[in-house]
């Protein structure tokens, strides 16, 4: 190469053209994007971030998160140049099943994604939660001497990205907590799917992030790579601002005939174009997948850099255990998920003198007794921390005066807290939860579904679980929310009917490891169960467990969760005279009920016993696996109502008179 940059040109059309050909091969695919972004992967991964190939889990690394998730090969090409555990063949396979290349990237499944970001918008979020998260550990354990936490969180996002709605939350939050570890390239092409963005998206991005607080650059030409550079340094000067790099960028650059349209952004350019394309960048036409000798050295020469890095920061590491063995204890022991064996016997113990507790206030309790021994438990609410009792009692907020405060105020962005939580969490050796109201779960789905794809372990706290909440009536009166919830893989969903349930649904919480948990809360107080009367709680880890059993042989059992359970404890008290075989079932979640063995399901909810109820105040879909094909669900099959929680629960028929003639009917078949 005569010059550097001449070859700092062949490296960007290496990248391209890795793209285009996998994309070709698989016959699906985004080549637009990788090919007029692929200026800023270069700087970042060559000149900007740090990282180690060798091993990608380090933890002072560099985060980089492709909010553009559709544009992945762009990443895959970098992950592939710079030497981590992904092959030629890896890219070859693109999208194809079972393969570490897909079509949007994967958390877990190929080495160097740091996160699944999947819809537009989410990695946006995501990323503003990593750099929560680095902004806590780095205020709880860099001392003076030793920086152990300074690493930034990079980003590319697109112009949907931008249109989501999910983005302005989270810029907003962003720019208040200043968190002037974020740097995000903007690959302002203005293409989408439609056409250009300008039939829909005319905002004046700039002006926007700086009203957000953000601090705001424009490179005028995406393939400027010394002007890309030069901006990334200045906004990593800013430390009180996050940045914008607005990078006017053209979708499959030096396509003659797909440059700037719509059709170079979900589809293959095509044989032909893909040969006119190459000719374009100088490269052989018949040459595929083709990564020139020093270029591949060029790039390799990451591995040697990140493990010289990651030495480094070791020693430092190593010194700073020496002097600050409690803190470093600490983090380690936070990082691995490590919890003191006997750290179960601090969990409060609730009994009947307490009187009738709201479920919610019982979680606050916990929550304030878990964050006595578990330093790195942080969290916060959607504006509704009052009403969840997710405060943590004595420990600041979270700002950008105090980042290691524990408690968060995500103000009512119920979308982006979600996603910021994911980040959080990835960020490892913290454990974070999030509240609201379960109606506003809906705001929620997209993220939640992500953290239960990448098994990561934020806790929902959702509060107000039904018709019970009273008079905010239809709007605010979940439904169909908990079906929802349980529809989605890998996640689980527990409602406890009273305090000591409450407690240890928050033990399987903390200790539950593949996936998120939502804890699902009253407003209205529910009495505590009586435990020397009826089973203990701490059967909630089964799922499903015999409450209360009948006399002799139970001829009906009535199932029930959360604040129903009690429901059925009156039901069957009285019934009790006139049909004493009643079994009460309490069934907190149905997922950790079925990871139990056949046995013991069996032993619960035995087939030979047909007749069952199942309560619960909100919609029956799924209650027909437990209930049987002859059992009644008494549960909600419209809309609730504005009135008075009692006055609900008559109107609906969650009394124990209704559900008491329903049980006679069912015994007597009149």
């Amino acid at each position: 190469m005569n010059t550097e940059k001449q070859f700092e040109e062949l490296c960007v059309n290496t990248i391209r053209t890795l793209a285009i050909d996998a994309v070709e091969k698989a016959e699906s695919g985004h080549p637009g994007m990788p090919m007029g972004a692929a200026p800023m992967a270069h700087v970042l991964w060559s000149k900007i971030m740090r990282y180690n190939p060798a091993n990608p889990g380090w933890k002072n690394r560099d985060r980089f998160v492709l909010s553009a998730g559709h544009g992945c090969m762009l990443q895959y090409a970098m992950l592939h140049l710079t030497g981590y555990d992904l092959t030629l063949d890896d890219i070859k396979s693109f999208r194809q099943l079972g393969s570490k290349t897909p079509g949007h990237p994967e958390y877990g499944l190929t080495p160097g994604i740091e996160v699944t970001t999947g819809p537009l918008g989410q990695g946006f979020a995501n990323g503003v939660g990593m750099a929560i998260g680095q902004r806590f550990l780095a205020a709880k354990y860099n001392k003076p001497g030793f920086t152990v936490f300074d690493y930034n969180i990079y980003g590319i996002v697109s112009d949907g990205d931008l249109m989501e709605g999910i983005s302005a939350e989270s810029a907003s939050f962003a720019g208040h907590l200043k968190l002037g570890n974020i740097i995000y390239l903007y690959d302002s092409n203005q293409i989408s799917i439609e056409g250009s963005t300008g039939i829909t998206f005319t905002d004046d991005t700039g002006k926007r992030f700086d009203a957000y607080g953000w601090h705001v650059q424009t490179v005028s030409d995406g393939n400027d790579t010394e002007a890309i550079e030069i901006a990334i340094v200045a906004a990593k000067d800013v430390t009180d601002k996050p940045s914008l790099i607005i990078v006017k960028t053209h979708i499959a650059y030096g396509s003659p005939n797909k440059q700037d349209k719509e059709s170079s952004h979900g589809s293959p350019l095509g044989k032909e174009e893909v040969k006119l394309t190459k000719e374009f960048y100088g490269w052989d036409p018949e040459k595929q997948f083709y990564i020139p000798e020093e270029v591949s050295k060029f790039y390799r020469e990451a591995i040697s850099r990140g493990v010289a890095e990651e030495n480094k920061w070791n020693d430092i590491y190593e010194k700073y255990s020496t002097k600050y063995k409690e803190f470093s204890r600490e983090y380690e022991n936070a990082a691995k998920g490590t919890i003191d064996p006997d750290w179960d016997k601090i969990l409060p113990v609730f009994t009947v003198e307490d009187k009738a507790i709201e479920t919610r206030k019982a979680s606050g309790k916990v929550i304030n007794v878990l964050a006595e021994h578990l330093p790195n438990l942080i969290g916060g609410s959607a504006d509704l921390a009052p009403s969840n009792d997710t405060m943590i009692k004595g420990s600041p907020s979270y700002s950008a005066m105090d980042y290691a405060g524990r408690n968060f105020h995500f103000g009512v962005r119920e979308h982006s807290m979600a996603a910021e939580l994911n980040g959080i969490s990835l960020t490892g050796g913290i454990t974070a939860f999030g509240g609201t109201f379960l109606i506003f779960s809906d705001y929620m789905k997209p993220a939640i579904r992500l953290a239960a794809i990448m098994k990561l372990r934020p806790i929902y706290v959702f509060t107000h679980d039904s018709i019970g909440l009273g008079e905010d009536g239809t709007t605010h009166q979940p439904v169909e929310q908990l079906c929802m919830l349980r529809a989605i893989p890998n996640m689980t969903v527990i409602r406890p009917a009273d305090a000591n349930e409450t407690v240890f649904a928050w033990k399987e919480a903390l200790e539950h490891r593949t996936g998120p948990v939502a804890i699902i809360l009253t407003r209205q107080k529910v009495p505590v169960t009586d435990r020397t009367k009826y089973a203990t709680a701490d059967n909630l880890k089964y799922g499903a467990y015999i409450l209360s059993e009948s006399k002799d042989e139970a001829e009906l059992i009535l199932i029930a969760t959360g604040s129903e359970v009690q429901l059925a404890i009156d039901t069957k008290e009285m019934l009790s005279s006139e049909y004493p075989n009643i079994r009460i079932v309490s069934m907190p979640s149905w997922e950790l009920f079925e990871k139990q063995s056949d046995e013991y399901k069996e032993k619960v909810l035995p087939s030979k016993i047909k007749k069952r109820i199942a309560i619960e105040a909100a919609s029956p879909m799924g209650w027909h696996k437990y209930a049987g094909d002859e059992g009644i669900i008494i549960g909600m099959e419209t809309f609730g109502e504005s009135a008075k929680a009692e006055d609900l629960e008559k109107h609906f028929g969650f009394t124990a008179q209704n559900v008491a003639a329903k049980a006679k009917e069912m015994m007597t078949g009149k």
